[in-house]
């Protein structure tokens, strides 16, 4: 009897394979068509102006809906995510230290980190003579979407993608391919069912019934993106987060079932707890320096010292004082204005009266309005 050969790997299969052998946790494939739900949704999102002042996401918001723009003759796109279910880390010795940190940003820039990944994937693809192109939330690529139709997950009640066997604490990535389009098969079920501990846990409110976040009042976006002052009706919900916010991936079930399991990304405790007083007194290249490798340098200098600021107000915590004082004396006007709030929080009319007589009156302003808001209580 004549032995059979073994069926030839495919070349979606080999280059499915081959991504989760260089650090991907999953991966899938989805036709490159977007479906008509999902960019009308999309569109009706920034409509309402839940963009706030990502103005990026804006411009060219079309060609998420036609992916042959990023890639001529887009027909199959190879879906992928990386867990950043890091488990906790030991806070660091010295220094002044508080807040919390989300966890995707516990490790360096994962951009950094994933390009490399698909550069491979991009040579790989051309030695089968398929052209393809990578993106990881840089690009006009809804890599939601694209997961959610490649079997991966679900679009969660928290606007994130939810995994039964990552949880939410997944980073997206998408490999766009020249290969014949193929038609997806049935959605990956919804598993939320009737929980909603995300959105009774966003500490503002944030997160829609249409399953879509309101960044405007994200503490994400408000400590991340937003520049400039923060209104001072939300300061207190960003209690004590120091740089993004996830809590709504956190209370999530399948987060808690799927527990501490990223295996590709390495978390940093520098970076999951920094010294807070390394944000005043420093230039801006000198804090590039030390954080232009992560997603701290994002706000820059200053806003990362408007946030620590905060914090400090939103703890009350004694070893904070310092940070108070760094900050009503920072160079940044952001930085003195979220002094004026913090020490309101303190109910320190002394420093307060100081900054009222600051030479930015955007500063006097929110020093009044501390004062009045102390008065009045």
């Amino acid at each position: 009897m004549t032995a059979s050969l073994p069926a030839p790997v495919s070349a979606p299969d080999t280059l499915r394979e081959l991504a989760l052998e260089l650090g991907f946790d999953v991966a899938g494939w989805a036709s490159a068509t977007v479906p008509r739900a999902a960019w009308q949704g999309y569109g009706e999102w920034l409509g309402s102006g839940r963009q706030a002042g990502m103005g990026y996401l804006e411009t060219g918001a079309w060609r998420r809906a036609d992916l042959g723009s990023s890639l001529s003759g887009a027909g199959r796109v190879l879906a992928l995510g990386i867990s950043h279910a890091f488990a906790e880390v030991p806070v660091p010795s010295g220094g002044l230290r508080a807040g919390r940190v989300a966890r995707y940003a516990w490790t360096p820039d994962y951009h950094a980190q994933t390009l490399p990944l698909l550069s491979r994937l991009v040579k790989e693809a051309a030695s089968l003579g398929i052209r393809a192109r990578g993106f990881v939330d840089h690009g006009p690529v809804m890599e939601r979407d694209l997961a959610g139709r490649a079997f991966l997950g679900w679009h969660a009640k928290s606007g994130m993608l939810v995994s039964t066997e990552l949880g939410a604490f997944v980073t997206l990535a998408a490999l766009l391919t020249d290969l014949p389009d193929v038609p997806d098969g049935p959605a990956h079920p919804d598993r939320c069912g009737r929980c909603t501990r995300c959105i009774s846990a966003c500490p503002t409110g944030a997160i829609d019934a249409d399953r879509a976040i309101d960044a405007r009042r994200c503490v994400s976006y408000l400590t991340i993106e937003h520049r400039g002052p923060v209104d001072w009706t939300l300061r207190p919900g960003i209690g004590d987060w120091l740089l993004g916010c996830d809590v709504c991936c956190a209370v999530c079930p399948w987060s808690v079932k799927a527990g501490a399991l990223a295996r590709s990304l390495k978390p940093d405790p520098e970076l999951a707890w920094p010294d807070l007083r390394g944000f005043f007194g420093t230039s801006e290249r000198d804090f590039l320096r030390r954080y232009g490798h992560a997603t701290h340098a994002r706000p820059r200098r200053k806003g990362m010292a408007r946030n620590a600021v905060t914090v400090a107000g939103n703890l009350r915590r004694p070893d904070l004082r310092p940070i108070l004082e760094l900050a009503a004396a920072d160079a940044a006007w952001e930085v003195r204005e979220a002094a004026c709030y913090a020490l309101r929080q303190w109910e320190d009319v002394r420093g307060l009266e100081q900054l009222r007589r600051d030479p930015d009156e955007r500063v006097r302003a929110s020093a009044e309005r501390g004062l009045r808001e102390l008065l009045d209580a």
